[in-house]
């Protein structure tokens, strides 16, 4: 998840009917997420754009999402 890991039963879950392709580009976006929310100084703005990112609900970024997501990663210095 974006802001944690979390233990739930698998009744409690249901599919998402992703492709493959979907399912890997999402966990990238997590990946990318991730490794700037473990950032140490990362600002408040950075944090909220992030915390959006990471509670969309489709797997991909529109062009706009993908601009902020690595501009921030620019100025943290943390690149795919």
């Amino acid at each position: 998840m974006w802001n944690g890991q979390y233990t739930v039963k698998i009744d409690h879950l249901k599919p998402l009917n992703y492709l493959e392709s979907e399912c890997q580009q999402m966990q990238q976006i997590s990946d990318r997420i991730n490794r700037l929310r473990n950032y140490e100084n990362l600002e408040e703005a950075a944090r909220a754009v992030l915390k959006h990112l990471g509670e969309l609900k489709r797997p991909y970024l529109t062009a706009v999402e993908e601009k902020l997501l690595s501009v921030i990663e620019k100025e943290y210095g943390i690149g795919e």
